[in-house]
C-alpha cells in the first residue's frame, strides 16, 4: 500500500490491491481506465461523493488476458508482468486523481483511496460494486469501438450491476 499527496489540499490517496466491497464502507465507485471519458466520470463522481457525504473509491482494472487466448509459454510471461502492469495502473490512478483536482474550482476533501483490481473489466467492476451507492463511469472508455454510444463496459454496468449506475458522457462540444 502506497501513500501520495494527489493535491495540496486533498487527504492524501492510498492505493491497495484490496477492492473496496465490504467491511469497507459503502460510497461512490468510480471506475477509471484514464480515458477522457473516465476523468469527466472521476469529476463527477467527487461531486457525487461530496453531496451524499460518502467516501470514494476510485478502481483501475488490469487485464493481462486481454485480447483472448496466448500461445502456450505466453500466459506465464503475462503474469510475470502483472505487478508491473499494477503498478503502472496504480500510478496512472494517482496521476487521474491528480489532474481532475487540479481542474476543479474546489478540490474534493472527503476521504478518497484507489484500488487497482486484475481481471476482466465488467466482472471487477460488477463485483466491486455490490453494496455501494453508486458506481460511476464514462460512457465510452479506451476499448475500440468508438462508433457505439456506450461502452461494452458501461452498457453492461447499466444492466448487471447491484447498486445504482451513473454514466457520465462527454462534455457538450466534445
Amino acid at each position: 500500500m502506497t501513500t501520495v499527496d494527489p493535491a495540496p489540499t486533498a487527504t492524501p490517496l492510498i492505493v491497495s490491491t484490496a477492492l473496496p466491497v465490504p467491511p469497507h464502507p459503502p460510497g461512490v465507485l468510480a471506475a477509471c481506465d484514464g480515458s477522457d471519458g473516465s476523468l469527466w466520470a472521476l469529476d463527477r463522481a467527487m461531486t457525487e461523493a461530496e453531496l451524499h457525504g460518502l467516501p470514494l473509491y476510485v478502481l483501475g482494472v488490469v487485464d493481462p488476458a486481454q485480447g483472448g487466448g496466448h500461445p502456450v509459454g505466453l500466459a506465464e510471461v503475462l503474469q510475470d508482468s502483472v505487478e508491473h502492469l499494477s503498478a503502472s495502473m496504480a500510478d496512472g490512478l494517482r496521476r487521474a486523481v491528480h489532474a481532475v483536482q487540479q481542474a476543479r474550482q474546489r478540490p474534493f476533501t472527503g476521504p478518497c483511496s484507489a484500488h487497482v483490481a486484475c481481471g476482466q473489466a465488467i466482472e471487477v467492476l460488477l463485483g466491486a460494486a455490490a453494496g455501494h451507492h453508486t458506481l460511476v463511469l464514462g460512457a465510452r472508455g479506451n476499448g475500440g469501438f468508438s462508433r457505439l454510444l456506450l461502452g461494452s463496459v458501461s452498457s453492461a454496468a447499466a444492466h448487471h450491476a447491484a447498486c445504482p449506475v451513473l454514466i457520465v458522457p462527454a462534455p457538450p462540444g466534445r
